[in-house]
C-alpha cells in the first residue's frame, strides 16, 4: 500500500482528521466522494480516475478508521455504512485488496461490539498484518441477529461482492444456518453468494 501523496497528506488536519467517531463517518463520505468523482481533498495531487479505489484511497480510509481519537472506540454503524458505500463506488480497483481487508475487518469489529463482545483496538484489528479470525467471532449465535439482518441487508444486490465479508459472514452463519433461517432469510443468501 503506498502512502498518500505529500499535498494530501497535508491536509490530514480538518474534516479529514477526525475527533470523534461522528467526524470519522463524515471524513469517510469524503473518501467516498473523491472516488466517485475523481475529485477532492482526498485525489488532490494525484491522477484519480471516477469510480476508481486505489491504495491511497484505502489508505486514508484506514487511517481515518484508527486516527488516535477513536482508536479504542468500536467501529460505528454510521463508519460501516460509510465503507459500504465506498465499495459500492468503487467500480475499479487497483489497492491490491487492501479495500476489502479494510471493509471485512471494520464490518466485524462492529458487529462484535454491537453484540456486546469486546473487540480489540482498531490499529489491531484493521491492521493488514492482522487475521481476522484472531479476534472476531466465529459463531453467529454470538452476534445480535439485527445486525446480522442489517449487514445481510447492506450485502444484498450490491454488483460488487467482497469475499473476504462474504467468508467471514459465511463463517459467522456456519452452523447456526438452520436455527437462523426462520430469522434471517437474507443472510442465507450471503451464504450463497
Amino acid at each position: 500500500m503506498s502512502a498518500p501523496s505529500t499535498k494530501a497528506a497535508e491536509l490530514t488536519s480538518g474534516a479529514l482528521q477526525p475527533s470523534c467517531r461522528k467526524t470519522a463517518a463524515h471524513a469517510l463520505t469524503i473518501v467516498r466522494d473523491g472516488v466517485i468523482t475523481g475529485e477532492g481533498p482526498t485525489t488532490k495531487g494525484r491522477i484519480h480516475f471516477s469510480r476508481a479505489l486505489d491504495a491511497d484511497d484505502a489508505a486514508w480510509c484506514a487511517r481515518i478508521l484508527t486516527a488516535s481519537a477513536v482508536e479504542h472506540q468500536p467501529v460505528s454503524r454510521a463508519e460501516a455504512e460509510a465503507l459500504f458505500e465506498i465499495n459500492e463506488a468503487a467500480a475499479e480497483r487497483t489497492d491490491d485488496g487492501r479495500f476489502d481487508d479494510l471493509l471485512a475487518k471494520a464490518i466485524a469489529h462492529h458487529a462484535a461490539s454491537e453484540s456486546g463482545l469486546p473487540v480489540p483496538p482498531r490499529t489491531v484489528a484493521l491492521a493488514p498484518d492482522t487475521d481476522i479470525e484472531s479476534w472476531a467471532p466465529k459463531k453467529a449465535t454470538n452476534i445480535d441477529t439485527k445486525v446480522l439482518e442489517w449487514i445481510a441487508g447492506q450485502m444484498q444486490g450490491k454488483r460488487r461482492s467482497n469475499r473476504a465479508l462474504t467468508a467471514m459472514v459465511a463463517t459467522l452463519v456456519g452452523a447456526t444456518a438452520l436455527p437462523l433461517a426462520a430469522q434471517l432469510p437474507s443472510v442465507l443468501d450471503i451464504g450463497i453468494i
